[in-house]
């Protein structure tokens, strides 16, 4: 009987958790960070836009001006929220050049991490937008696909049931939204409702108290519940939507899923540590291959 080669390479490979299964008080598989993109359904592409402006008598050249309205509407809503809850809009020239992480840390030092707007701050970033054109060979008028550099609002918070959060919101059409929760912040929060005992530093669980109960725990999360959660804040943060009568669209754009390994004591895992991120840098993400090792 001939192996299949998954089947044999399988059986040559003993896993970590296998191999070093006395060492290891347990193991968790959890979401981390994750990006979430909203687009507003018929209005995310130029040819539905056109067909929105036509269908409202404006005007493909007005197209500019009608916009202008709407962003004045999200500069006076984030203004607003800020008032609210005694912040204020930081504007960030550089953003390339400045760690947000820093900053949001310094933030919770100062308040503490109950449920709440955390940091509003402002910058000028690349957006996707339109443009009027006129087709003088069929004498048609519509838009165009265009990028630009707009104004956008960041909106920190965390949330009672997800945890640190943020919403960024472009003030221009038409209003791509970005959403980042972490999937570790939000079992922290689960796990704190549950009473269950646990350590987390950052992203990563340094104790947990009953391990099969914690994965449930994170196993469960329900698509309904999130989208629930995620149009709770596209309107809070990017009231124009009102205007469309339209709810985001929800697509994911980034994820991120980890699996925590706890070992039972720090030399066991020292030991096997450099051998471990060695293999990890020359294996899973090289930028050219043969890699500068190998060829010398």
């Amino acid at each position: 009987m001939i192996l299949p080669k998954t089947a044999r390479f399988r059986m040559g490979l003993q896993l970590l958790t296998e191999r070093r299964s006395s060492q290891i008080a347990g193991v968790l598989s959890c979401y981390d960070r994750m990006l979430i993109q909203g687009t507003l359904p018929g209005l995310c592409y130029a040819k539905g836009m056109t067909g929105y402006l036509y269908a409202h008598q404006v005007r493909i050249f007005d197209y500019p001006r009608w916009a202008q309205p709407l962003r004045e509407t999200l500069r006076e809503n984030a203004e607003k929220l800020a008032v609210e809850n005694r912040l204020e809009i930081e504007f960030i020239r550089r953003p390339k050049s400045f760690r947000k992480e820093d900053k949001i840390h310094q933030v919770l030092q100062q308040r503490g991490e109950h449920p709440g707007l955390v940091w509003i701050f402002s910058t000028m970033g690349p957006c996707s937008t339109y443009r009027p054109w006129h087709d003088k060979t069929t004498g048609k008028t519509y838009l165009r696909p265009d990028d630009g550099k707009w104004l956008h609002y960041y909106f920190y918070f965390i949330d009672e049931e997800l945890g640190l959060c943020y919403v960024r919101v472009p003030t221009w059409c038409p209003f791509r939204l970005q959403i980042y929760l972490n999937g570790h912040h939000r079992l922290t929060c689960r796990l704190k409702r549950k009473q269950t005992g646990h350590t987390r530093l950052d992203n990563a669980f340094l104790g947990i108290e009953d391990f099969e109960r914690t994965q449930k725990i994170t196993d469960d999360w329900p698509v309904k519940k999130l989208h629930r959660k995620l149009d709770e804040w596209a309107e809070r943060y990017c009231p124009v939507i009102r205007q469309f009568e339209l709810r985001y669209h929800w697509s994911l754009e980034q994820v991120e899923f980890s699996t925590d390994l706890l070992f039972r004591r720090p030399e066991d895992l020292q030991a096997i540590y450099s051998p471990l991120t060695r293999t990890a840098i020359h294996t899973v993400s090289p930028t050219t291959w043969p890699p500068s090792w190998v060829a010398s």
